[in-house]
This record gives structure tokens, C-alpha cells and sequence, in this order.
């Protein structure tokens, strides 16, 4: 594994009802007014891949540390995120490296 000076952030969603995918992604999206990440994408998922039917959105966020990553998950606008993203979806998958 190539050693790198930031963090990636990605976070896998599945809608409860697929007519939700266009406000989950409006509200994902509030997430790129938060100024700690230095990369920051938010994707539906193009199911090219047969296995990736689970999946209807994509989170893809880079910090320069924990700290700053910490610092995006303590902005208000984070938790305005939620509250509108929290009760369309299903799954949340989130992985850090």
C-alpha cells in the first residue's frame, strides 16, 4: 500500500425508495460547503459492475488528517445533512483510509 498524507473518506448509500435518490444526493451535497476537505464528490452510482446494485450513492471526500476530517464532522451543516439524508436511506456504508 502507497503511503499517503491525507485521508479518504468514502461513503456508500442505498435509498429506501429510489423516487428519494435525487433529494439524498441534494442533500449530500449541502456536505461540499464544508471547508475541510481538500477533494469532495458526490456520485450515483452507474452500476457498470453487476455486484454494485446495493449501492445508489457515493460520498468521496479527502483531508489532510484526522483532524480536519473530525473538524467536517463537527460543522452544523453535517448534521443538516443527516437530518435530511437520515430518514430516506437504507444502508450507510463508510470507510476511512
Amino acid at each position: 500500500m502507497t503511503k499517503r498524507n491525507f485521508i479518504r473518506h468514502v461513503v456508500f448509500f442505498s435509498a429506501k425508495d429510489p423516487k428519494d435518490i435525487p433529494t439524498i444526493v441534494a442533500g449530500l451535497w449541502k456536505l461540499a460547503d464544508i471547508p475541510h476537505s481538500t477533494t469532495f464528490e458526490i456520485c450515483e452510482n452507474t452500476r457498470v459492475d453487476a455486484l454494485s446494485g446495493d449501492v445508489d450513492v457515493v460520498v468521496y471526500a479527502e483531508f489532510p488528517d484526522a483532524e480536519a476530517l473530525a473538524a467536517y464532522k463537527a460543522h452544523p451543516i453535517y448534521q443538516e445533512s443527516i437530518d435530511i439524508v437520515r430518514p430516506l436511506r437504507d444502508m450507510r456504508v463508510p470507510a476511512d483510509f
